[in-house]
């Protein structure tokens, strides 16, 4: 078993990947010569050109001001754990993890970095770089999010073959790909690190987007904690009252034309719109709030 597979850092889940293709690691090409010391028959050091960043790489945020220190401790150290790449061509590679130290070694003025070379099919290079990243203890709530639908759609796994390799309870899983249905602001903010995956786990706990925006922009503008966030999502979901046993019969649906200004106006309030247009052209419009200060910031954007 190689070196990288060792270290204690790495999860059961890309070990167990890791182990089945171990045998096929490369040896360094001819003309570019090998790391010294040990696995050197593993490790090549690769010219920076010829790297190419994973389209389908998970991880998009990278803090400027980490990457300038690391890129100054590369100048000095030189990178001290190799990246991991696929060859798919001559003088060719794929990253698979390492994106964070290619790009720092860019910036320290690298001409070339020292890499793990691995062989596998277009569909085993994506979920190595998906495993691979997931075993990262800085990846955020959406990005993991992201991972797992890419596991899922891409490599035709179910939420429990996920889970099994992520070595993941079923229930966790599907709360993180639960994150994607929140609207992109959420998500973003999510990202940002301005709210937890706790805050967001109870905001999604809303049915209605308008109420899952208004939730969240009182979390921001109050700085709520879970605990709050949770009691608030509770207190609207009983004042909205149970379900009734009894169906109701479908709503008239309305015209594509009539459809689009509400939800033009539901996107200009930033809450819950319902337009009713009767046949004869008669209709109402109700417009939610939750609380005086919603209703105040309706009416200014009235500009009553």
């Amino acid at each position: 078993m190689s070196q990288i597979n060792k270290k204690t850092g790495l999860g059961r889940g890309i070990r167990a990947l890791l182990d089945t293709i171990d045998d096929e690691i490369n040896t360094p090409k001819e003309g570019v010569p090998a790391v010294s010391g040990q696995n050197s028959n593993s490790i090549a050091r690769i010219p920076l050109d010829q790297i190419k960043v994973n389209p389908k790489q998970p991880r998009r945020d990278f803090e400027e001001h980490a990457m300038q220190e690391l890129a100054a401790s590369i100048r000095l150290h030189d990178v001290i754990q190799p990246v991991t790449v696929i060859k798919v061509g001559q003088n060719s590679y794929q990253l698979i993890s390492g994106e964070r130290r290619l790009r720092a070694s860019k910036l320290a003025g690298l001409a070339d970095i020292p890499a793990y070379v691995r062989t596998a099919d277009s569909q085993g290079i994506l979920e190595m770089a998906l495993l691979e990243n997931l075993q990262r203890e800085d990846l955020n709530a959406i990005e993991i999010a992201l991972s797992y639908r890419q596991l899922m759609d891409e490599c035709g796994l179910t939420q429990e073959q996920v889970s099994e390799r992520m070595k993941k309870e079923r229930s966790t899983v599907a709360n993180y790909l639960r994150l994607l249905k929140l609207p992109p602001d959420v998500q973003k903010s999510v990202r940002d690190g301005q709210i937890t995956m706790g805050h967001a786990r109870a905001i999604i706990g809303l049915e209605h987007v308008e109420q899952q925006l208004y939730v969240f922009r009182e979390t921001i503008q109050r700085g709520l904690s879970v605990r709050q966030v949770e009691q608030m999502v509770k207190d609207m979901a009983t004042e909205i009252g149970p379900a009734t046993a009894t169906p109701k019969a479908p709503a008239a649906k309305l015209p594509i034309a009539y459809k689009r200004i509400e939800d033009g106006m539901a996107s200009h309030f930033s809450t819950r719109v319902k337009l009713d247009r009767k046949k004869s052209g008669k209709g109402n419009i109700l417009i939610e709030f939750y609380n005086d200060e919603d209703l105040e910031r309706i009416m200014s954007k009235m500009s009553l």
